[in-house]
């Protein structure tokens, strides 16, 4: 199953954590240590894991795994080429690429900047949130019927991790 190991790392550090001797302050501070070493090691992994399976179940041949980050980044609102580069840490001719094969599919424009030629700005199309959309609801679906497999303890850690996770990502996007 999808989250089987992650839910298995949750419970093991979350035990350990609430299990500790909480007489003893060493024990306590290393156990944090431990549970954030090993938070650190294995979030970034299973989470790109979870999103390959995600992905994978999902598979549809006019839109990308790539296509829909660059929509997703677009829904926020316009964007430079120089911008989205950074923010999918690709190489500026790979985006330019990447944006004309959008366009060429009505999913997004791109308009030169007035008094700057060289920057152009990238817009999502309605056809581009309606593809995002689309994804977004099928994934949802997806998601969902692997989560309909769960004991209901699995859900509420999940959904109590899951709520971290959101705060966590809040913060970080807050110090920008």
């Amino acid at each position: 199953m999808i989250f089987g190991a992650l839910l298995k790392a949750y419970r093991r550090y979350s035990r350990d954590y609430i299990v500790c001797d909480m007489s003893s302050n060493a024990k306590r501070v290393a156990n944090r240590a431990d549970l954030l070493d090993g938070i650190s090691e294995q979030l970034p992994s299973r989470v790109a894991v979870l999103l390959r399976l995600l992905v994978k179940q999902m598979r549809r041949s006019d839109v990308s795994r790539t296509e829909v980050e660059v929509l997703s980044i677009l829904s926020d609102g316009p964007q430079r080429i120089t911008e989205l580069t950074e923010l999918m840490s690709t190489a500026q001719p790979t985006m330019t690429l990447l944006v004309k094969r959008l366009e060429g599919k009505g999913l997004v424009s791109r308009a030169q900047v007035a008094g700057d030629r060289r920057v152009v700005l990238v817009t999502v199309t309605g056809a581009g949130a309606s593809t995002l959309s689309a994804f977004r609801t099928r994934a949802a679906a997806a998601m969902r019927a692997d989560l309909d497999g769960l004991s209901d303890r699995q859900v509420r850690d999940l959904a109590g991790a899951t709520e971290a996770l959101g705060r966590f990502v809040d913060q970080l996007q807050r110090r920008g």
